[in-house]
C-alpha cells in the first residue's frame, strides 16, 4: 500500500477528470473464490482498480464516489470474534479507509442500498466492466442488467459499463507514476532473478517441470508469485503452452516466457530462447538472430510521439527482409508488409501494456486501452492481435515481444487456401516444421527522451550472450 496522499490525489484527479457528470461512481474489490469449497479458496487477489483508487488488500470491500458532492465512502464489515479466532486481531474498517484518505465507512450491505437507492432516484450509475463473476452478478442484480453483459465483449468493451469512468480510469493506468515505476523496476528485478534461475536448470535430461519448479520459487520466496501462468516448452510454436512433462532434449530450443507480480501486485514479463544443451544450431541462430534483430529495431524506434502500431509495422518489415535472404519468402518487402505476409511467421502483436495487471487493463476493454481515438484495428493475421498501437507517451509501461514461429497447421493452411499470394517458398519452409519458435520480451518504459528497459539488469539476449551464460551456468 501506498501513502494515503496517493489514493487521495488519485480520487481527486479522477473526479477532475469526470467533472460535469452526474450519479455515482462504483468500485468493487474482489471477494474470495473458492476452488472446491467455501472454506478453501483460490489464492487471493484484489482487482487492480480497486488497487489502484483504495489500496486496501482485503477481500469484501466496495466503494461509493458521488461525482456531484465528492463524497467517499468505503463499503465493509468488521471482523467478529469467529473471524479472530481463525486468522487473528484484524484492523478496523475504519482505520483501514483512513489510511487511504476516506472518512466514511458503511457495512458492506449498506452498499447495496445505496446503490438501489440512487437507481430509485433516478442517478446515473457509473461502473466498470467486471473482472470476476461475483463482482458481475452482484452488480447486475443492483442494476437490473444482464450478468453477462457485465463483461468486456471481446476487445470492445462493455457496452453497459460507463464509457466516460473507463475512458479516465485508463487515461490515468496508462501513465506510470514515478512510486509505480519504483515497484514495477523491482518487478523486473526479481524477474530476472527468477530467469536466471530457469536458464541455469536448463540441463538436457530434466523435467520440464523441474525448472518450473525451481524458477517459480523465486517468485513465491520474494513476491506475490508469478503474474500468469508460466510459459515454459520446447514447442514454442505453441504461444500458451503451459504442460511442462518433457525432458529437455538437446537440440531442441526452449521458450522461457514468464513473469512475477511483486508483494504490491506489479508485473514484469520476459520471455528468453534457449538452446538445450547450451548452442545453437546454425539454423537455429540464423532465425534467433532475426528475432534479435527486431527486439532491438523495436526498442531503438520506441519514443514520445511514435505509434506503437508504427513500431510493429518496421518490425514486420526487417522481419520479411531477413526471412527472404534466408529464401523462406520471396517478392516485393513492401507488399508482403501491406498483405499482412509477417503473420505466418508472427501470429500475434508486438507487445501490450504493463503495470498492475500483466495485460495491464485489458478487463476494460482491449480496443479502449491499446487504441488512440482514430486508429483501426486491422484485420490481418498478427496485426489484428496488436494490443498496444498508441501514440506512445512518457510513463507508458510496455512490451517489446517479436517472435518467429513455425506451425505446420498454419503453413498448411496458408497453403491450401493462397493466403500467401505467391510470396512464400513452401518447399523450404516446411522443412523448418520441426523447428517450433523463438520469442523475445523484454519491458520497456517509454520516458521523455526515449525509453529505457524495466529492471536494474538485462537477461542475456544476443545469441554469443545467451551461449557464453548457458556455458557459465
Amino acid at each position: 500500500m501506498f501513502s494515503k496522499d496517493v489514493y487521495t490525489r488519485r480520487r481527486k484527479t479522477l473526479l477532475d477528470k469526470m467533472k460535469g457528470e452526474k450519479g455515482i461512481a462504483l468500485f468493487l474489490g474482489n471477494v474470495e473464490s473458492p476452488a472446491q469449497y467455501r472454506d478453501n479458496c483460490y489464492k487471493w487477489r484484489q482487482d487492480s482498480n480497486w488497487l489502484y483508487f483504495f489500496g486496501i488488500d482485503e477481500p469484501r470491500f466496495a466503494a461509493i464516489v458521488d461525482l456531484e458532492s465528492g463524497m467517499e465512502t468505503i463499503y465493509a464489515d468488521d471482523f467478529d470474534i469467529d473471524d479472530i479466532i481463525w486468522m487473528g486481531p484484524q484492523p478496523s474498517v475504519s482505520s483501514l479507509a483512513e489510511r487511504v484518505g476516506v472518512k466514511n465507512t458503511a457495512s458492506y450491505g449498506a452498499f447495496d442500498i445505496a446503490v438501489l437507492k440512487a437507481v430509485i432516484d433516478g442517478r446515473p450509475v457509473h461502473f466498470l466492466p467486471a473482472s470476476r463473476y461475483y463482482n458481475a452478478s452482484k452488480m447486475a442484480a443492483l442494476l437490473g442488467l444482464n450478468v453477462q453483459d457485465m463483461f468486456s465483449a471481446g476487445k470492445a468493451g462493455c457496452k453497459n459499463a460507463s464509457e466516460s469512468l473507463v475512458k479516465a480510469v485508463i487515461e490515468m493506468r496508462l501513465v506510470k507514476e514515478d512510486i509505480e515505476i519504483e515497484e514495477l523496476d523491482k518487478a523486473g528485478a526479481l524477474g530476472f532473478e527468477m530467469h536466471t534461475r530457469a536458464r541455469k536448470g536448463i540441463k538436457p535430461g530434466r523435467i520440464e517441470q523441474e525448472i518450473v519448479g525451481e524458477m517459480e520459487s523465486v517468485a513465491l520466496s520474494k513476491g506475490w508469485g508469478v503474474s500468469f501462468p508460466t510459459i515454459l516448452t520446447q514447442h514454442g510454436e505453441i504461444f500458451h503452452c503451459h504442460t511442462h512433462e518433457m525432458p529437455a532434449v538437446p537440440g531442441r530450443l526452449m521458450v522461457v516466457d514468464a513473469g512475477v507480480e511483486s508483494n504490491t501486485h506489479y508485473a514484469s514479463d520476459h520471455t528468453r530462447t534457449y538452446p538445450v544443451g547450451g548452442r545453437f544450431s546454425t539454423r537455429q541462430r540464423e532465425i534467433y538472430q532475426i528475432v534479435y534483430e527486431c527486439n532491438e529495431l523495436a526498442y531503438s524506434l520506441i519514443a514520445p510521439g511514435v505509434p506503437y502500431l508504427d513500431v510493429h509495422v518496421s518490425v514486420c518489415r526487417h522481419m520479411l527482409e531477413r526471412l527472404k535472404e534466408l529464401g523462406l519468402v520471396r517478392g516485393d518487402v513492401q507488399e508482403m508488409v501491406n498483405l499482412g505476409i509477417a503473420g505466418l511467421f508472427m501470429p500475434h502483436g508486438l507487445g501490450h501494456n504493463m503495470g498492475l495487471d500483466v495485460h495491464d487493463m485489458e478487463d476494460l476493454g482491449e480496443d479502449l486501452v491499446g487504441y488512440d481515438a482514430g486508429q483501426k484495428r486491422s484485420s490481418q493475421l498478427g496485426l489484428a492481435s496488436l494490443r498496444m498501437a498508441r501514440r506512445l507517451q512518457p510513463g507508458n509501461v510496455i512490451t517489446d515481444e517479436p517472435g518467429i514461429y513455425f506451425i505446420p497447421d498454419l503453413i498448411n493452411l496458408w497453403q491450401k487456401e493462397g493466403t500467401d499470394k505467391g510470396f512464400v517458398n513452401y518447399e523450404r519452409l516446411k522443412t523448418y516444421f520441426d523447428f517450433g519458435g523463438i520469442r523475445l520480451e523484454d519491458d520497456i518504459l517509454v520516458t521523455p527522451e526515449g525509453a529505457r528497459r524495466i529492471g536494474s539488469e538485462r537477461l542475456p539476449i544476443s545469441p554469443d550472450e545467451v551461449e557464453e551464460a548457458m556455458k557459465n551456468d
